[in-house]
């Protein structure tokens, strides 16, 4: 039985049943964007907060947060890690919640940007750079500000399974300025690398698991990183800019826009797309150390026999 178009995906059908299935989740996703955004930046942030403090421990997901803490703080006590992990649920609550406010956080001057000078000369220079960074409090609020700056800039993202739902986060987007996408993929890759070669700068998240890659070290465990950023930056001759955030109290945050990486083209392609995805995985690492409640350990960062290897020492 022939079903209905998917929006924004050319002749492409699913079933009707699949089609109320989506529009009835469409349905329920807009009632919660329109509720947040009834409540406001600060009661809805608390709101999101508390129902993932109170919910998240009691889901499967709280054994992957617990693992993730014993491999990056073994001499952590369990009572620390555990109110670490109540700690970064709220924290990951929060973000959820505020996205449906971004345009208004932007809009009342909660991001606080140390070391505006290097967006403002990015995009004087007119020359693309590789913005990385990782899940970091909200970290919308990342491309928020490259785009707020002025900065030309093709954000990566993963779309959402539900097409109506994708088309709401992507009007959300665009309510503070972020109109330019490249999905995640062979296509989106395509879609970088015809961006940068126009002038635009590209930003990638670089800390969540890639089962291919180059091998890096992450809090003393092996990881495969996206060499992604590297391989732009040395093909187009440009720097890697890091970007972190922090949460401060009051719905507030302070963005930081660090040194940038210059890589060295030696001729080994290889091994100077190594040092890179060592180096922003080291980053990382320093940003998530600093303040680990601002992380999102609620994914499987290392591979697997580092987990086969905890759970046997569990034992």
């Amino acid at each position: 039985m022939a079903g209905s178009p998917l929006p924004g995906d050319g002749d492409r059908r699913v079933s009707l049943r699949q089609d109320l299935v989506w529009r009835l989740q469409a349905v329920g996703f807009a009632g919660f964007i329109g509720l947040m955004r009834l409540l406001g930046v600060e009661r809805a942030s608390a709101l999101g907060g508390w129902l993932l403090k109170t919910l998240g421990p009691r889901t499967g997901t709280q054994k992957t947060v617990m693992r993730n803490l014993r491999i990056a703080f073994p001499d952590m006590g369990e009572a620390e890690r555990e109110a670490l992990a109540l700690a970064q649920w709220e924290q990951t609550g929060r973000a959820f919640a505020e996205t449906a406010l971004m345009d208004r956080l932007v809009a009342e001057d909660r991001v606080e940007v140390v070391g505006r000078e290097r967006l403002d000369a990015i995009r004087e220079s007119g020359r693309p750079v590789v913005f990385v960074s990782g899940h970091f409090a909200n970290f919308e609020t990342l491309a928020a500000t490259i785009v707020g700056a002025g900065v030309p800039c093709q954000i990566t993202y993963r779309a959402a399974n539900n097409p109506y739902v994708d088309a709401q986060i992507r009007a959300a987007r665009a309510r503070y300025g972020v109109t330019l996408f490249a999905p995640k993929g062979g296509e989106g890759a395509r879609e970088l690398l015809e961006g940068m070669a126009r002038g635009e700068s590209v930003a990638l998240m670089n800390d969540q698991k890639f089962s291919e890659g180059p091998e890096a070290i992450f809090f003393g465990q092996p990881v495969n990183a996206a060499p992604g950023p590297s391989r732009l930056a040395l093909r187009f001759g440009t720097v890697l800019q890091p970007l972190s955030v922090v949460r401060l109290p009051g719905v507030r945050f302070r963005l930081t826009v660090h040194e940038p990486i210059e890589l060295q083209g030696t001729g080994e392609r290889s091994a100077d797309i190594a040092r890179g995805v060592q180096a922003v995985t080291s980053f990382i690492e320093d940003r998530v150390r600093e303040n680990p409640v601002d992380w999102f350990w609620v994914h499987k960062r290392w591979p697997d026999r580092v987990y086969a290897a905890l759970k046997g020492n569990e034992a």
